[in-house]
Order: structure tokens, then sequence, then C-alpha cells
């Protein structure tokens, strides 16, 4: 950057509300290109802030932590928001009770598999344990997984990274499958959608209808339980074969 710029840049970033309101100004951009779009998956909106924040804290040189710490205020509210998903999924007890089951089977099925096939591949391409802990927690929330992985001695960072690219793949590519698999019913692709990519996928199926939202929203709160009680457990069993 140019020395005027870079010192007007300095100055703002010394308030914390700059994190904050370059977040909120990168999502709305983000959101009109997706609009733009015909709100294909391709061009999700949380994938493009995410780069486009990228690409401004390097152009600026602007430490994570620096933006952090007004952007913070967006990671607090994942909490309620999250929270707030059993509203919708209140008008689908009668559903969820004809599903109980079934979905447990899948709950269950779901979890250990997201776990166990990120130990397998991630050992199989040479990640030391430390990151292999980081990456087992994939397909949870972000505060639950930076949680997990910070108790059992994961970098919580890193699985917070790979929560969020867990969740834009899951958001950009869950269509297809769905199409591949020719799977119609709303709760079934909701649930698998919130299993796999939690608060992204949910976002991502609530554009497309409030029953699959619902559905999707149960399987992540469940799936972040299931694996927080699961990890633990599983990971003594692959100890050996992680070293």
């Amino acid at each position: 950057m140019s020395q005027n710029v870079s010192g007007i840049w300095a100055y703002l970033s010394a308030s914390p509300l700059l994190g904050l309101t370059i977040t909120l100004l990168a999502y709305q951009a983000a959101y009109w290109i997706f609009r733009k779009a015909k709100f294909h998956p391709a061009a999700n909106p949380v994938l493009l802030a995410v780069a486009m924040l990228v690409v401004l804290l390097q152009w600026t040189g602007t430490p994570y932590k620096t933006y952090f710490e007004g952007a913070q205020f967006v990671h607090f509210l994942l909490g309620p928001a999250t929270v707030a998903l059993a509203i919708p999924l209140y008008g689908q007890l009668r559903r969820l009770h004809a599903m109980a089951l079934p979905l447990a089977v899948a709950l269950l099925a779901g979890s250990i598999t997201a776990i166990v096939s990120a130990l397998v591949i991630g050992k199989l391409l040479g990640a030391s344990t430390v990151t292999l802990i980081s990456l087992a927690p994939k397909s949870v929330t972000t505060p639950i997984a930076m949680g997990i992985a910070e108790q059992l001695g994961g970098l919580p960072s890193l699985a917070a990274l790979m929560v969020l690219t867990t969740g834009i793949l899951g958001a950009v590519g869950g269509s297809a499958v769905y199409r591949l698999l020719r799977i119609h019913d709303p709760a079934a692709k909701g649930f698998a959608m919130g299993l796999a990519a939690h608060g992204i996928g949910t976002a991502r199926a609530f554009q497309e209808s409030e029953q699959m939202g619902a559905f999707s929203a149960l399987a992540m709160g469940f799936n972040g339980l299931l694996t927080a009680v699961l990890l633990p457990v599983l990971l003594p069993l692959f100890a050996a074969w992680l070293k």
C-alpha cells in the first residue's frame, strides 16, 4: 500500500470496530454476488466473504489477532444463533417423532464416519498427531470443534479452519450429491446436511425449505454433542496407529 493509505489503515485498525465492520461489509458484498448468481451453491457467500477478508488482511498486513478483536462479536453470536434454530424445529415435532429411530441410527453412523474418516485420511496423508486431533471434529459447529480440539491437545485455530472448509464444501456440493443419489425428502436432505456440514450447511438448507433447515439444525446440534462424547473414546483406540 502507499504510505498515506498505510497510515490511514494503521489508524483505523486500532479500533476494535474495524474487524466487525469489514466482516459485515464483506458478507454483504458476497451475498450480493450470491443473489446475482441466482443463489448458485458455488457462489456460497461465506466462501466469498472469507476470500475477501483473507485478501484484505494479507494486502494490509493486518494480523489475524488484531482483526479478531473486533470480529469476535460475530463469533460470540454463533452460540445464540445455534440455540435459536430450535424454533423452526418445534414445528416439525410430529415428523421428528415418526422418524426418531432412523434419525438416531443415521446420527450415530454419520458421527463415527466423520471422525474416523478424518483420522484415517489425515494419517494416510502424513498428518501429525496434533493435526489429526484438530481434524477429527471437522463436522461439528465451530465453538464445539474448537473446544474439543483444545481439550484433547489439538489446535483450536486449525480445527476452526477445517470446520469452515468442511461446511463450505458441504453447502456447495450437497445439492449435487442429492441429485446423484436421487434423495428428495427434505427431512433426509436436511439431516444429512447438518450432520456433515454443521452451521454453514444448515444456512444453505434453510434456503431450500424450512423443513430441510429444521432437520439440518437438529443434526448439527446432536452431532456436536455426540462428537464431544465419542471422540475422547475413539482417539485411544487409534492412539497406537496415530503415532
